[in-house]
């Protein structure tokens, strides 16, 4: 198969941004890895998602768009149009260069249990405004059939995982909002959790506490206590115990971190530090449940700026390596971007991105759909 310049859009639930990345594949092998972009979010629209994000709780159907949800899926559009618009202009690539965006959208509500799941964005206006073919609403086919809709990036993981020298099994940790896993046992076996809570519970306990958007370098954390009766009474929630595939709505632990934490009786410090604890050991624990215990880990997403949490995630998961995403020649801030390149391929050509063992579907199953531009897919 021929490779394809593939662009990859990322809006995650700490929903700080957009991350912008363009790899060269074919869907199977990842080959040249191309530049990466970002796009922050105002503070006035990352008030409009968590109004949106509130808004969506009361959702009964995944089209619905009331209020905040409409005014917020606009902006998503818009966002993610310009975000692209200036990658192509800062990288001299004009956008018939590009034979794919995979557009992951903004999600806001994730409930499986209820086979629904809901990301704002809407491809055919990205396309028709960018001239280029998207893939968009990956989520939506796996949870039709049974499945957790996350996460869905693990086969990216596996193929990126190929190209390192590193002890087996490998853990690919991604601390978003979310925390999520990917165990890469070589080509043998592949499988993936949400395991807890990642940078989420942290930045709103922050924000809420001083205002600023998150615990910025894991100072705060870094000052505190970390109060280990209250992780043990935290980790005491089924969910934990529970093997894999499982996945988390970004809110799903709010009243019980609270609750059990006792996060109101606490210092700012305190609570940051026994949050980052929390999130540190809710992968360890991940661990029990896991085929075999990796001997390797590689970090990605935004917890890898919170050194606190890093040295947390060391301490509890020894004698297995930590390395963050950086640190092995990855982009820990863009590898989500470039894992939606990826899946944008792999759906072009029908080939299956999530799994039996990954998101609990019946079968490999291929997903996304396709907004057609002015011009045909190239490759």
């Amino acid at each position: 198969m021929s490779r394809i310049s593939a662009i990859g859009l990322m809006s995650g639930t700490s929903y700080d941004g957009v991350d912008i990345a363009l790899i060269n594949t074919d869907g199977e092998e990842v080959g040249r890895v191309g530049p990466t972009g970002y796009r922050a979010y105002s503070e006035e629209e990352r008030a409009l998602l968590r109004r949106a994000i509130a808004s969506a709780a009361n959702l009964a159907a995944r089209d619905d768009r009331p209020a905040f949800l409409a005014e917020a899926e606009t902006l998503i559009n818009n966002v993610h149009a310009e975000a692209v618009e200036i990658f192509l202009a800062a990288n001299g690539m004009p956008a018939s260069e590009i034979g794919i965006v995979g557009f992951h959208g903004q999600t806001v509500l994730h409930q499986p249990e209820r086979s629904l799941t809901v990301q704002l964005g809407d491809g055919k206006v990205l396309a028709a405004r960018l001239g280029i073919p998207v893939v968009y609403d990956f989520r939506a086919a796996d949870v039709a059939c049974g499945g957790e809709g996350a996460p869905m990036v693990p086969v990216f993981h596996r193929a990126m995982v190929r190209m390192l020298d590193r002890p087996h099994p490998i853990g690919v940790l991604n601390v978003g909002g979310v925390a999520n896993l990917s165990f890469v046992d070589r080509d043998s076996y592949l499988a993936a959790c949400d395991v807890g809570p990642g940078n989420a519970l942290i930045d709103d306990f922050i924000r809420l506490r001083t205002g600023n958007a998150q615990d910025s370098d894991g100072r705060a954390a870094a000052a505190g206590h970390v109060d280990e009766g209250a992780v043990a009474r935290v980790l005491a929630h089924p969910f934990f115990a529970r093997p894999p595939p499982k996945s988390l709505d970004r809110n799903a632990f709010r009243i019980w971190v609270a609750e059990e934490g006792r996060l109101a009786d606490k210092r700012t410090e305190d609570g940051a530090a026994t949050l980052t604890a929390i999130t540190a050991a809710a992968v360890a624990r991940a661990v029990a449940v896991l085929p075999r215990p990796p001997a390797s880990w590689i970090v990605a997403g935004g917890g890898t700026r919170n050194p606190t949490l890093i040295r947390m995630l060391q301490e509890r998961l020894a004698p297995a390596s930590v390395e963050t995403a950086d640190a092995v020649g990855w982009s820990a801030d863009a590898l989500e971007a470039q894992a939606f390149a990826y899946l944008a391929v792999r759906s072009l050509r029908g080939l299956p991105i999530s799994f039996p063992t990954t998101t609990g579907v019946p079968r490999p199953l291929t997903g996304g759909v396709l907004a057609n531009a002015a011009r045909p897919v190239s490759g």
